[in-house]
C-alpha cells in the first residue's frame, strides 16, 4: 500500500510541482494551503509523513506542529524561507523531524521523505525490541518510552536517538554519525539539528538536564548513553 504524504503550502506552484513529483515516486499526496485545512486533513487522511511550510495563513507551521501533536506523532519535515538559525530550532523543538530550506531541490526533499520513512518504518533489526537503563524503558514495537514508569512523548527523531544511545551504552557517537543514522546520508550543516533533539530528549528523561545523568556530552566529539552513576537519585 502507497504512502501518503500531506503537503501543506500556500504556494499553489510549489504545491504542484511537489505533487506531481512525489505521485512519479508512487506516493498518495493530499494537499492543504493553510494550517488549519491541514489540521482536518491531518485528521481524516492520517498521512505518513508532513511536509510543511512555516509562514501560512490562518495557522502557521509552529502552530500547526503544536496542536497537531497532542494527537498524533506522524514525522514532520518543515519547508522555511528563514534562513535564521533560531527559527529552525524553534521548530525542532515543537517536535519536527527535519528542516530544508527554501530554495531547495525536489530531489534532495524525496530523498529526506525516504530516509524518515525508513527509519520510522522499521523495527531497528538487530537491537533488543526492549531496552532498559536505570528507570528509562525503551520498547521498539510499541513505540513507547518510560520514565519511573511515566509514559514520555518524544518526538520518532527523538525516539530513535534514544534507542541508538541506549542500544550501545558507553559509545560515543559524533553528530554527524547521529544524523547519518536519522536520514540515511551525509548532510553537511546540520551538525545543530542533533544538538536540538538532545536538548530535548534532557528535559524530557534526565531528573536534572542541567546535569545529565544519561545523555553525557563529549566535548569536540558528540554525545554517548551512560548508566546512573552510583550514589545520585535516578528519578
Amino acid at each position: 500500500m502507497p504512502k501518503t504524504i500531506m503537503l501543506v503550502d500556500d504556494e499553489i506552484q510549489l504545491l504542484s510541482l511537489l505533487t506531481d513529483v512525489f505521485e512519479q515516486e508512487g506516493y498518495t499526496v493530499v494537499s492543504a494551503r493553510n494550517g488549519e485545512d491541514a489540521i482536518y486533513l491531518a485528521r481524516h487522511e492520517k498521512p505518513d509523513l508532513i511536509i510543511l511550510d512555516v509562514m501560512m495563513p490562518e495557522l502557521d507551521g509552529y502552530g500547526f506542529i503544536r496542536q497537531h501533536r497532542q494527537e498524533r506523532d506522524t514525522p514532520i519535515i518543515l519547508l522555511t524561507a528563514r534562513v535564521e538559525e533560531t527559527d529552525k530550532i524553534i521548530g525542532l523543538q515543537m517536535g519536527a523531524d527535519d528542516y530544508v530550506t527554501k530554495p531547495f531541490s525536489p530531489r534532495e526533499l524525496v530523498a529526506r521523505v525516504q530516509a524518515l520513512l525508513r527509519r520510522t518504518g522499521s523495527t531497528a533489526t538487530g537491537r533488543a525490541q526492549t531496552l532498559r537503563a536505570g528507570p528509562i524503558l525503551l520498547d521498539q514495537q510499541s513505540h513507547m518510552v518510560e520514565v519511573d514508569g511515566t509514559l514520555v512523548d518524544l518526538t520518532r527523531s527523538e525516539f530513535e536517538i534514544l534507542a541508538m544511545f541506549m542500544s550501545a551504552p558507553g559509545r560515543v557517537f559524533s553528530r554527524q554519525e547521529l544524523l547519518e543514522n536519522l536520514q540515511g546520508a551525509v548532510v553537511e550543516g546540520y551538525d545543530r539539528t542533533i544538538d536540538v533533539h538532545v536538548k530535548n530528549l534532557r528535559a524530557k528523561i534526565e531528573a536534572d538536564p542541567r546535569e545529565p545523568q544519561f545523555i553525557e556530552t563529549v566535548y569536540g566529539v558528540g554525545y554517548r548513553f551512560s548508566a546512573p552513576k552510583p550514589g545520585r537519585n535516578s528519578a
